[in-house]
């Protein structure tokens, strides 16, 4: 796989990036360490976490993921050195008092919560530090529509960009990044470093599969214009787009044992547990098994091949399912297929936005 330079940074990473947000929860450490070693071996250079993983995100929990591969990185000599490391200051605590108090995300929390990444990664440095999730009320995991009376916005972005010019002046952090935002925000962010000599952001770290192609309704013109790259995330849509329910009936706990989105309350309330995801996700599946394709294969090849993504974002719970998505790189979609891709959406839409 040949690198992708993320927007004007000096970053080049592979097209694949490793998601870690399943280790410490659904994956043990010493499996976790497996699937970093592994990934790094099949030449995947880049590794993406956040402050709030494992997810689901709970108190005992918080932290671990970075922990793990801190510990790794420890064990490994050398190998931090192969790696971009991405990781994520979360936004306003969306009820997680663990994380932080208020409702805001002050520059002293971006200070204090890259500093505890810092340790726990056991690093002198962030590669890409994201904000996780927007400081203002914007429509994100599951709501749909924005509202202006939801606003609680107490920090300006302007400042948030001050924080994190503290953190790129002091060496503790290479280059800034967005997750979950929008248009705007990322117009916003760019304006005023432009305007301010402030970092500009790289990436913006979004979900986009077959069953979430809202990127495409203003956010791909608007990166693609501002030299910003997108992250993919959810590439398989919480387990949707691999199959796994398709004969379940369902993706509330009736769905099958250890199945990621069986576990996790917050999320079949949300996008993936919509009953119109799963329709749309079956059409999808139905349409690879009739071109000779695995679900995984269809959905994985439609992002690594899509113009307006960079990286993709995997997420496993085993080196099995790492190897299954990284084979799955060179798969091409003949045009005949990427039309049919079409008009379900056309039909469905987007379900799980």
């Amino acid at each position: 796989m040949k690198t992708i330079q993320l927007g004007q940074s000096d970053l080049h990473v592979t097209p694949i990036c490793l998601g870690t947000m399943t280790f410490g929860e659904q994956v043990n450490e010493s499996d976790s360490h497996d699937i970093l070693a592994r990934s790094l071996a099949r030449g995947v250079n880049f590794i993406d976490t956040a402050e709030m993983y494992a997810v689901p995100a709970k108190a005992e929990t918080f932290g671990a993921t970075e922990t793990i591969i801190g510990n790794w990185f420890a064990k490994n000599p050398g190998a931090r050195e192969k790696l971009v490391v991405a990781t994520k200051v979360a936004g306003p605590s969306r009820g997680m008092p663990w994380v932080r108090e208020g409702k805001g995300l002050t520059p002293q929390d971006i200070v204090a919560s890259c500093e505890g990444s810092l340790r726990r990664l056991q690093t002198d440095v962030i590669d890409l530090y994201q904000i996780h999730w927007p400081e203002r009320h914007v429509p994100a995991f599951g709501t749909m529509y924005y509202d202006p009376a939801k606003e609680t916005s107490e920090t300006p972005i302007h400042a948030q960009l001050e924080a994190l010019a503290g953190l790129v002046k002091a060496g503790k952090v290479r280059y800034v990044g967005l997750s979950n935002e929008t248009a705007y925000g990322v117009h916003e962010f760019v304006r005023l470093a432009e305007q301010h000599g402030l970092p500009r952001v790289a990436t913006v770290q979004n979900p986009y599969c077959l069953v979430n192609r809202t990127w495409e309704n203003a956010l791909d013109e608007t990166c693609h214009r501002l030299n910003v790259s997108l992250l993919a995330y959810s590439p398989l849509a919480f387990g949707l787009l691999t199959g796994k329910y398709d004969d379940s009936g369902t993706t509330g706990p009736d769905a099958p044992k250890g199945a990621r989105i069986s576990s996790y309350e917050s999320v079949r309330k949300q996008r993936w547990g919509r009953p119109e995801s799963l329709v749309a996700a079956r059409r999808y599946n139905a349409l690879a098994r009739d071109n000779g394709l695995t679900p995984t294969q269809l959905a994985l090849a439609f992002c690594y091949t899509k113009w307006q993504v960079a990286s993709t974002i995997i997420g496993v719970t085993s080196v099995a399912q790492l190897e299954e998505d990284l084979n799955a790189w060179g798969t091409e979609l003949s045009p005949e297929l990427l039309k049919a891709i079409d008009a379900i959406r056309l039909e469905l839409r987007d379900p799980a936005l």
